[in-house]
């Protein structure tokens, strides 16, 4: 079991899709998805490299319940790429739902990767679209940059920094999540499962508190 981490320079922060639409008041909010915040940003000196995720869905993307005529929000459908979730719209281009919270605040974030713009395959994940063929490109950025860690923070645990995770693990990254920074829609039963799946995975959870700063 883990009792502290000490955080080195090659450590990366993953900041997961900390916005509008995924915190109260939101489209498709997270449960005191918000609260993320105030942890992320105690925690965010201590990392050396700091890299944000943002939802960008065009109009009339295929994960829309409002896509299908006689379709409801979390039902879901046979896609080419297999079953997808359909959510209510959120985080459409260029809307204040899809912008960072207000409260965000990560000025040393080096690089704000946008996500789920195809219109025609969701992406839960940083790493792959939801057909987990089509890369996002992180990947490659990562190892072009030399990190060897990723720590994932943001919403929701058991969606989007869920499958960042379990991919980060399969490309090879030693991968942590922050428990205690992340929120969760615990649909269905799915924070259990997950919980199950980071473990067979190899990917270890944290609370931030065991955290130590980078050595420069």
């Amino acid at each position: 079991m883990v009792t502290a981490m000490h955080l080195t320079p090659t450590d990366l922060l993953l900041v997961v899709d900390v916005q509008n639409d995924f915190c109260p008041g939101g489209a498709l909010a997270v449960p005191d998805g918000d609260a993320v915040i105030p942890v992320i940003h105690r925690i965010a000196p201590l990392f050396s490299h700091v890299i944000l995720t943002q939802d960008w869905h065009p109009e009339g993307h295929t994960s829309f319940a409002s896509s299908y005529v006689t379709r409801k929000a979390f039902e879901q459908v046979e896609l080419s790429y297999g079953l997808q979730t359909l959510w209510p719209d959120h985080c459409i281009q260029g809307t204040p739902g899809a912008e960072f919270h207000p409260a965000l605040h990560l000025p040393q974030a080096e690089l704000i990767l946008r996500k789920g713009f195809r219109p025609h395959v969701d992406s839960y994940s940083a790493f792959f679209e939801n057909d987990h063929a089509t890369p996002t490109g992180l990947d490659g950025y990562l190892r072009e940059r030399g990190f060897h860690r990723v720590f994932l923070a943001g919403l929701a645990y058991d969606y989007c920094v869920h499958y960042s995770a379990l991919d980060a693990r399969r490309a090879g990254f030693e991968t942590f999540v922050l428990r205690d920074a992340c929120r969760a829609i615990d649909f269905a039963g799915s924070v259990a499962r997950i919980q199950t799946d980071f473990a067979k995975a190899g990917i270890i959870e944290l609370n931030t508190n065991q955290l130590s700063a980078a050595t420069p």
